[in-house]
Parts: structure tokens; sequence; C-alpha cells
């Protein structure tokens, strides 16, 4: 039995969750609301205020998707509860970031401005010039975001310039060995 997958997701006060047809869920909270397909071979059912998910057989196919499943709604419920964020630092002399309008617009070294659209279901936060929050309901979509926001610049090993997530280590390297002395 999958350890993560018979786990019953337990449905906070505030979060509504719908089965339908076809295992499509849907999800209502605080935060906003959220509808996913689940694979047809899944059974998931609401059982007294949790969100209980099992398997068909025990094929390899249906064990895998046992916890993927179960992971998935957890994720939707904790998101339209919670939300999830990711932090990104913005490192480097003249590297800056602010927030026009709907615009996250960057100074990140180029010789123009690199500009990005807020997209549907995701806020971006800019508190400080070298600090910007992306934040959402959806995690999936909150980690896409942050990942190509941070590809317009990743940073970089020696002076470690660029775009990187909060918690994220830059490994230092040495740089050029200097030449003869004499």
């Amino acid at each position: 039995m999958s350890r993560i997958g018979k786990m019953p997701v337990s449905i906070p006060a505030g979060v509504t969750v719908d089965v339908k047809g076809d295992n499509v869920v849907h999800v209502k909270g605080p935060k906003g609301e959220l509808t996913q397909q689940m694979h047809k071979d899944m059974l998931i059912a609401v059982e007294e205020g949790a969100v209980v998910v099992k398997r068909p057989s025990e094929d390899k196919m249906h064990k895998s998707l046992h916890g993927l499943t179960r992971t998935l709604i957890h994720n939707m419920v904790e998101g339209v509860e919670k939300g999830f964020s990711k932090e990104l630092e913005v490192n480097g002399v003249g590297y800056r970031a602010a927030k026009q309008g709907k615009q996250l617009v960057m100074n990140l070294g180029y010789s123009h401005q690199v500009i990005m659209d807020e997209i549907p279901g995701i806020t971006i936060d800019v508190p400080a010039p070298n600090k910007i929050i992306i934040s959402g309901p959806n995690k999936q979509m909150v980690g896409q975001f942050a990942a190509e926001v941070r590809e317009k610049r990743p940073p970089e090993p020696y002076k470690g310039k660029g775009i990187k997530y909060s918690t994220e280590v830059v490994r230092r390297k040495e740089g050029k060995a200097g030449g003869k002395k004499k």
C-alpha cells in the first residue's frame, strides 16, 4: 500500500471539494478555486470531511498513480486555503526589479529591460528592488512562473550575479589563476 496514497486529505473549514464524473476534482476556498482532471482509474471519494483516494488493483501503474493523485489533491486543498509562494532574489550591481501595473520590469544587465506580464492566477509582488515574490493557489503555476523569471538571468558562479531562489545556494568558483609573477 502506498504510504502517501493511503492517507486521507483532510478538508479544512471554508474549503469545499467536489468530485464529478470522469474524476474531475473541483476545490474551492478563500484563495480561489482549482479544477483538475485526475486519472480515470483512480477511485476518489469525499468521506466525513476528508478526501480518500483508492486504487482499483495492484498494477504497477495504479500503484504509481495512487500517491500522485493524493498529492495533487492535497496541493489543491492547501493552495486554495493558504496559497503557495516562491521568493526570488536579484543580485548584481545595477540589477533590479519593479512592478509597473500588471508587469514585472527587470534591469538585468542587458541593453534592454526584461518585461514579463502577470498571468491569471499568479500574483507578483516586489517589496524591494532586489526581491520578487510570486504567489498563487496553483503550486505548479507558481513554480513554473518562478522558473521562467529565474531563467531570464540565472546566477553565475564567479560573481554570483543573477536571479536566484531565496533558499538556493550558489556554489562560487575561483576566478582565473594569475599569470607568472616575477
